[in-house]
């Protein structure tokens, strides 16, 4: 009996274990450099201009992501500054900043979603960032950011 209560056990422990984003509604997360990045709080604004900005946190990091639009489609990177990525972590008196801009870094967003009723945007996300003190690079792959809610910006 102690072998069944201990494999049910187990078997609970490891169905609970899930990386489903369906279930972490809403969600944002992606691999950096090959790590799970999930942020623990996720919010997107949306400019009087209708561009937007989707943003992830966790203790110390800042994933930005901002469009001109909130149009489903694909966004390529490092063309430009209405289309960009950027990466900031903080934590004491260590501050680095890694970026997508005009020739520098570069990836792709894709809005599946805009949900008008339901104040939410559904996509993914990969790029590379640079951090132009010292040119090293962060990659994200496989990002998603899902039903993440969109409030006007002040």
């Amino acid at each position: 009996m102690k072998k069944i209560a201990a494999i049910f056990l187990l078997v609970t422990t490891l169905m609970s274990c899930t990386q489903d984003i369906s279930r972490n509604n809403p969600s944002m997360q992606g691999w950096k450099d090959d790590v799970l990045w999930r942020a623990r709080d996720r919010f997107a604004e949306l400019a009087p201009n209708g561009s937007i900005t989707i943003t992830g946190l966790t203790r110390y990091e800042t994933l930005a992501i901002s469009l001109p639009t909130t149009t489903p489609g694909t966004y390529l990177l490092g063309m430009g500054e209405t289309r960009k990525a950027t990466y900031i972590y903080e934590k004491d008196d260590v501050m680095m900043t890694f970026r997508t801009g005009t020739n520098v870094g570069d990836g792709q967003v894709i809005i599946e979603e805009y949900d008008t009723e339901e104040q939410t945007i559904t996509g993914t996300f990969r790029f590379n960032l640079v951090n132009t003190e010292n040119d090293s690079i962060i990659n994200y792959q496989n990002g998603v950011f899902y039903r993440i809610p969109v409030v006007p910006a002040l």
